[in-house]
């Protein structure tokens, strides 16, 4: 029987970005999973025209699914990279409902926070790659994209569940949802740290990070950070660079379940 793991993520234009982030993820899931093809598709329309504009070509969810379909697959696992059950997930989730009467067997694996446990498993797989963290008077911020989807409440959640799990010093914010930048100050004059360091909670270190966490401009989070008087830090990497990152997805597609389960 043919099978294959379709690797869903939003993409990046970002060429050497997606080489250690997406690529790496796919690269993990094809060596855990010998006996299954891996394909990549992306959910953003933008990022799809811009590469095909520069000679590369990714499927959408939709044109990936039929092509496997028109191969002779009868297996597929579809596994999104996105951060939570957000607007990106409901819409991928809609192309599977569409086409999975065409396959013998479809299954879903889950975004990176679904559970209450992959809370918890997100930290342990963050931590030891910021070291920062072990000084009391430094604060981390990790940046996350936010959406007006009611699941950003995820990001407020992580926050919490950073503290509860012994890191007080840990903050989660967000560029486009809650906790906002305004949110963030509020919490770090609270604190009172001397350093913030700041991280991309993006399993893409692309035009966010880039621009919004780490750029000149004077709306950027460092540059709002540093008019607070705090020495800042910015780390631009991604999450799909970290080797704990990347087993989440594999986990998630040994749990994978059929959709209506």
């Amino acid at each position: 029987m043919k099978q294959c793991i379709l690797v869903v993520s939003f993409g990046t234009s970002y060429h050497e970005t997606r080489k250690k982030t997406i690529g790496q993820i796919e690269h993990t899931i094809a060596e855990q999973f010998p006996d299954y093809e891996v394909r990549r598709a992306f959910t953003s329309g933008m990022i799809i025209k811009k590469l095909e504009r520069e000679g590369v070509f990714v499927d959408d969810v939709d044109t990936a699914l039929r092509k496997l379909a028109e191969e002779g697959f009868e297996k597929v696992i579809v596994q999104p990279t996105h951060m939570m059950n957000g607007e990106e997930y409901d819409n991928v989730r809609r192309s599977v409902e569409r086409c999975a009467g065409t396959f013998k067997q479809v299954l879903f694996g889950t975004p990176v926070l679904t559970s209450s446990q992959d809370y918890s498993q997100l930290v342990q797989a963050v931590m030891p790659a910021v070291s920062e963290a072990a000084d009391e008077d430094t604060a981390v911020v990790f940046m996350g994209h936010g959406t007006r989807h009611y699941a950003d409440s995820a990001y407020a959640a992580l926050d919490y569940r950073f503290k509860t799990e012994g890191h007080p010093n840990v903050f989660v914010g967000t560029v486009e949802g809650y906790p906002d930048i305004d949110t963030l100050v509020e919490k770090l004059h609270a604190y009172q740290p001397k350093r913030v360091v700041m991280y991309p909670l993006m399993v893409v270190a692309g035009d966010h990070a880039t621009n919004d966490m780490a750029g000149d401009g004077e709306d950027s989070w460092k540059c709002i950070f540093q008019k607070e008087g705090y020495q800042v830090d910015c780390v631009v990497r991604g999450l799909g660079e970290l080797e704990s990152f990347r087993n989440i997805f594999v986990e998630h597609i040994k749990e994978a379940r059929p959709l209506n389960v």
